[in-house]
């Protein structure tokens, strides 16, 4: 029986079973009294599978935890931090040298019977073996809810990069004219010079490379560049005095940086760090006049210092361009801000950004919020979006969980419904309404069988999106409470019967704007009180269909159609886009353009910090608000 299994690993039958050298394995009553009577004491359990290894044991018995029990010397176990116990019996022939901790509660020999003691070893054995088994078992789900879904995903593809490397090498070219090089002076026996007003005039970018790389990087090269300097000369050799300017020109200039990417503490995406080597090969000064020669000899001085002075200044400037400037662009793309009165969106960075060799992905939150209730989270249940395109520059994709916190939000503060009265009421369908309900209107007073009609549309529960690759829905489910409102008495109600719709939503990107366009597909009315009132309102599906249509369609349109803003830079556009539908999330893959350049739009928002968002108005809580 297998329970009865005692395997000594120094026999050198244990790798059969996938037991280590030294130790001995334990599993049921029959190997609990072969441990009892060969004496050992305290034990490591490992929560190993029996049946994992060995012919002997595969597909025979259920997988059980095995207890490894190191054997013990005269000394016991003699390793730091563990337990060290007295000998055991005298006919045991375990050598040391197995590891393995005994609990500071476990009795010893000295207090508790043998038979007690080995069954207690035993116990707490089997018991830290489940304990481990499960905190095995519960790590990768751990691991997986620490990783939650995006509710939108923006992927950056190498095309794309291409055109962010043409606008960001002419702002590296205006960066690096604008290298200031300090005061060169210095003297080499009768010779002394005064380097000064050194300018950069021309600067020649021939070979440049932006590309990504692994590990949150973007690495920019530059090879083979060459600098154009003007400086005014002070020289004196001897008795010869000179004042004037000369053209440098610094050649085979290599500059290589690689840019880190991150998410600050508040989930927008930065430069954490950037790191610069610049070198330069080679630099000669030309000099005009009638001690050219002298000069020419002389100036190795002058050219060699240069060539440090100038080397040095590269780096710095463009650090300063990366963690200042490109930052304070990266500030202009919307983290949380508010969308209208009622809601707002949060698109924090969930994680730093994921980094391959041709793409760069940022998983944003992408969860609307109630803006009386900013704190509440809405858990994300919805697929995680896919992205495996790569054809245009940038793809963004949005799950089902983006549209429904955006519902789920509106349907908050309470303004997913709508109200008519009186002449707001079409006349046609105010002579149907009361043709239908003429036995429940006759019923009553006089004074209230000509009050003015009242219908009141409210969302009973927040809409749900659907994302199928064959189109994108939102269904829809609310009650209509029907009644007649006589001057200074309450509504009389007619009837409350309850709807079920169905709208297909049109999803498109324009600008920076994702916008939506929804219509009414489907329409459904029957009554909370009887089947018998369903039928009788069988009449009414039409006229309120037709109602929702021309009426409610065209309120909801008007709000959606003024969209939300995707997190992109201040001065970047979409254009050709294309949305693409999946099984629960959609995409849109665009390409993008420049309407300003980065030198323009860090002019307008370095000098003046970025002020967080003012709230446009306080939330209205009034229901009658669509």
């Amino acid at each position: 029986m297998l329970r009865d299994v005692v395997v000594a690993a120094r026999a050198g039958r244990g790798a059969r079973y996938g037991v280590l050298p030294g130790a001995v394995c334990v599993v049921g009553s029959g190997a609990q009294r072969s441990a009892r009577s060969r004496g050992v004491r305290a034990a490591r359990c490992l929560p190993v599978l029996a049946g994992s290894r060995g012919p002997a044991l595969r597909g025979r018995h259920p997988p059980v935890p095995l207890c490894l029990l190191p054997a013990a010397g005269p000394q016991g176990v003699a390793a730091g931090g563990l337990y060290k116990g007295r000998g055991t019996s005298a006919s045991s022939k375990e050598t040391p040298g197995a590891t393995g901790v005994l609990p500071p509660s476990l009795p010893s020999r000295d207090s508790a019977s043998p038979h007690q003691g080995s069954r207690g070893q035993v116990i707490l054995c089997e018991m830290a073996a489940g304990s481990r088994l499960l905190l095995l078992l519960l790590l990768p789900c751990l691991a997986t809810a620490s990783l939650s879904p995006p509710g939108c995903r923006i992927r950056i593809t190498s095309k794309g990069l291409d055109l962010v490397k043409q606008e960001g090498l002419r702002f590296v070219e205006q960066e690096l004219e604008n290298i200031t090089v300090s005061d060169l002076h210095g003297k080499e026996g009768q010779f002394h010079y005064n380097i000064s007003q050194v300018k950069v005039v021309d600067l020649q970018l021939p070979f440049s490379d932006l590309h990504f790389q692994p590990q949150q990087h973007l690495a920019f090269n530059i090879n083979n560049a060459s600098i154009s300097l003007r400086f005014r000369r002070q020289l004196l050799y001897w008795f010869f005095y000179d004042i004037g300017s000369i053209n440098a020109s610094a050649d085979g200039v290599h500059i290589h940086t690689v840019l880190q990417l991150a998410k600050d503490e508040v989930g927008r995406l930065k430069i954490s760090n950037i790191s610069c080597n610049a070198s330069i090969a080679r630099m000669h000064a030309g000099f005009s006049g009638t001690l050219r020669k002298v000069y020419e000899f002389l100036s190795t001085f002058i050219v060699t210092g240069m060539r440090f002075l100038v080397s040095q200044q590269i780096c710095p400037s463009l650090e300063h361009a990366s963690l200042v400037l490109l930052n304070s662009l990266l500030d202009t793309v919307p983290v949380r801000n508010y969308v209208d009165d009622h809601i707002g969106i949060d698109y924090s960075l969930l994680r730093d950004p994921s980094v391959s060799p041709d793409t760069l992905d940022l998983d944003f939150k992408g969860m609307f919020f109630y803006r009386a209730r900013e704190s509440q989270e809405l858990e994300n249940h919805a697929v995680e979006p896919v992205i495996k395109e790569t054809e245009r520059m940038v793809y963004v994709a949005f799950s089902e969980y983006f549209f429904d916190s955006a519902m789920h939000a509106y349907f908050q503060a309470g303004v997913l419904a709508i109200e008519l009265e009186g002449e707001k009421v079409p006349k046609d369908l105010e002579v149907l309404l009361r043709a239908t309900f003429f036995g429940t209107i006759f019923m009553l007073s006089p004074a209230v069988v000509d009050a003015p009609l009242r219908l009141v549309l409210q969302v009973s529960a927040p809409p749900r999106c659907v994302i199928k690759p064959s189109g994108t829905s939102v269904s829809v489910s609310a009650f209509l409470n029907i009644s007649l409102v006589p001057a200074g008495r309450p509504p009389v109600q007619l009837s409350s019967m309850a709807m079920e719709t169905k709208l297909s939503a049109k999803v498109f990107l324009q600008g920076k704007a994702l916008r939506v366009q929804l219509d009414l597909r489907r329409f459904r009315i029957y009554s909370k009180q009887s089947a018998l009132e369903s039928l009788a309102l069988f009449s009414l599906q039409a006229p309120l269909k037709t109602l929702l249509q021309l009426t409610i369609m065209p309120i909801i349109n008007e709000r959606t159609r003024k969209g939300v803003q995707i997190p992109l830079p201040e001065g970047m556009d979409f254009t050709r886009e294309v949305v693409t539908n999946h099984a629960g999330f959609l995409t849109v893959g665009a390409d993008l353009h420049f309407q300003k350049g980065l030198r323009e739009v860090i002019e307008k928002y370095h000098a003046v910090p970025a002020a967080p968002t003012s709230p446009p108005a306080a939330p209205s809580a009034d229901p009658r608000q669509l």
